[in-house]
């Protein structure tokens, strides 16, 4: 019998910077049907990384963690500082995990960030191209035996074309994933990037296999689940073709200011309790995997 996988919120939905005050947030988190809670792996001094764990334990969530990365922790970086930087943080991030009671650290954890950066795409020429394919590698290997020591496993998102030049697709996650070829490090796929740049999305999944070990259930324009065209039960299929179990987090960020000019890149609070949505958002996604469970 196929497992349910737990389904779970990222903080930024209710709250950006997601500090110690937030923390009753969790027990909210939990009444909307939440298993688990996303958190941003926090920089220093954003928030005492065993509160935050005991607190969402004590609200009955487990948590997942979403590394930060940027141009001055790099793995792809042909800068030796920012690319040691990257490694680094990775190792702090599985140290954190450790301290939080989590096991999945995950995001474009290659670096290499675009428009969020404020860095233009340019063209890469192929030497150019191997060396940093080779950097990210050798960098992923050296955290991902970090990750390993400490029971976490380090979890490689692609994201869309205009937030990074590395790694696009569910098919670069995996190759990127088979050439690191280290039980730590596995593949996270997100519907809203892949809804981008992958040709058809429940195979990707079914290719991706036994490397997936986050997923991150999103529509195609950050609303609640349902409110979109992604095609959720073909996506759920998929899922259950490949006995994934592992965590799918929530990341509803879409708000209902629809005029002219207000940037939807940019996070901005709830204008209401959005609680009742992200727990039918929540049923609507079991309801999915359900239907499918084999």
């Amino acid at each position: 019998m196929w497992k349910r996988p737990p389904v779970g919120v990222i903080s930024m939905s209710y709250a950006r910077p997601f500090g110690p005050e937030h923390f009753p947030l969790f027990a909210r988190m939990k009444r909307a049907g939440m298993d688990f809670v996303e958190l941003l792996v926090p920089e220093d001094g954003e928030m005492d990384a065993g509160e935050a764990g005991r607190a969402a334990a004590d609200a009955g969530l487990f948590v997942a963690l979403a590394a930060r990365v940027n141009l001055q922790r790099d793995l792809a970086s042909d800068d030796a500082v920012a690319h040691e930087a990257g490694v680094a943080y990775l190792r702090r991030c599985a140290d954190v995990a450790v301290a939080m009671g989590a096991t999945i650290v995950g995001g474009p954890l290659y670096g290499t960030p675009l428009v969020f950066a404020g860095r233009p795409p340019a063209p890469i020429d192929e030497g150019r191209r191997e060396a940093r394919v080779a950097r990210v590698v050798a960098g992923l290997r050296d955290a991902g035996a970090y990750a390993a020591e400490h029971g976490v496993i380090l979890a490689v998102e692609p994201l869309n074309r205009f937030e990074t030049d590395f790694c696009n697709t569910a098919r670069q996650a995996t190759e990127l994933v088979g050439m690191v070829d280290r039980p730590s490090v596995g593949v996270m796929l997100d519907t809203f990037h892949m809804n981008m740049e992958d040709d058809d999305l429940p195979q990707a999944i079914r290719d991706t296999g036994r490397h997936l070990v986050h997923f991150q259930a999103n529509e195609n324009h950050r609303g609640f689940l349902g409110t979109g065209h992604i095609d959720w039960p073909a996506i759920c299929r998929a899922l259950g073709d490949i006995g994934y179990a592992g965590p799918i987090t929530l990341e509803p960020f879409r708000r209902t200011d629809m005029r002219l000019s207000v940037p939807l890149a940019q996070w901005r609070p709830p204008a209401h309790d959005e609680d009742e949505d992200l727990t039918h958002s929540a049923a609507f996604l079991r309801g999915c995997l359900h239907s499918v469970r084999k």
